[in-house]
């Protein structure tokens, strides 16, 4: 029987190991080139150049996803959501890309999504538990 070992913390080098496999069957099936390229779009702190928000994603078969967005609380409400949206869409736009999708929880911000544009295709009821996850894309 072969063994199947838990990690709670799986290395990029294991990732890289599914990522190659996936890739390789995904050509074979004839889906053609990926072109993966991870992105972020990232808020420096002023003082120290760390990072404090932004936005994180990769394109994957010529849509963009957006796996993170945040911006800290002291500097919310100036529109720079906004901002981190509209530079990468425009990245994507760049890139040739059709489009953008993301997902969020309904205490999150779906509202702020479909006001940029974003139109919801799939929802999670009770996830997490008495709340929704929402699945929103926005062709170009």
């Amino acid at each position: 029987m072969t063994e199947i070992r838990l990690t709670l913390e799986p290395s990029d080098a294991d990732s890289g190991v599914l990522t190659n496999l996936i890739r390789s069957a995904n050509t074979a099936a004839g889906a053609g080139p990926d072109h993966y390229q991870p992105v972020g779009f990232l808020i420096p702190d002023p003082q120290t150049g760390e990072t404090i928000g932004g936005l994180t994603g990769y394109a994957l078969f010529e849509w963009l996803f957006v796996q993170f967005l945040a911006v800290p609380e002291n500097l919310r409400g100036q529109g720079l959501g906004s901002q981190l949206l509209a530079r990468a869409e425009d990245w994507a736009k760049e890139r040739g890309l059709k489009g953008m999708w993301l997902d969020t929880f309904a205490f999150g911000a779906p509202e702020f999504y479909r006001a940029h544009g974003f139109t919801e295709f799939a929802t999670i009821e009770d996830h997490p538990t008495g709340s929704r996850r929402h699945f929103f894309l926005k062709r170009f």
